[in-house]
């Protein structure tokens, strides 16, 4: 079977899921350190949701090692099958949290003119994070492209 970059078990799958790890992490890191994210449902589904990407990458990530590591194969039904649904899932939800997400920072910054320079509401804090999260999604989306071609080559 020909392998694809970004397989499961290879260094481009691991490089892959680091960015993942990378780009959820500092999706919430940012909307965490901006004051006042909490009162909006948005903010927290996007840091709740980014918070299972990082889950979900980082434990593929360690997969990924192992299997470098002892030169394992990862390429059976099963895995794989396990990792289209994981992929799929996550990246709903990564992509629900970041469109509501900007749909709140879009009504608000464009809008309703909140996010003025003596407002005191991190409208760029959040802006940047929001575009964090759909960095994040396109990486999960790319993963999920891969792994679904991989079962789909069974």
């Amino acid at each position: 079977m020909k392998e694809l970059i970004g397989s499961p078990g290879t260094v481009s799958g691991l490089i892959l899921r680091i960015t993942q790890c990378a780009f959820a992490a500092s999706s919430i890191a940012l909307m965490v350190s901006a004051s006042g994210f909490s009162t909006y449902t948005a903010f927290c589904y996007l840091i709740a949701s980014m918070g299972l990407q990082l889950l979900w990458s980082f434990g593929l990530a360690c997969l990924d090692i192992y299997s470098l590591r002892r030169k394992r194969d990862l390429q059976n039904p099963v895995l794989v099958s396990l990792f289209v649904v994981g992929d799929w899932v996550t990246a709903m939800l990564s992509l629900a949290a970041a469109c509501s997400s900007a749909g709140v920072i879009v009504l608000y910054a464009r809008d309703l003119g909140f996010c003025k320079p003596q407002s005191r509401i991190p409208c760029r804090q959040f802006e940047i994070s929001i575009v964090l999260a759909f960095i994040t999604w396109l990486l999960i989306a790319m993963s999920s492209h891969v792994m679904f071609w991989i079962l789909a080559s069974f």
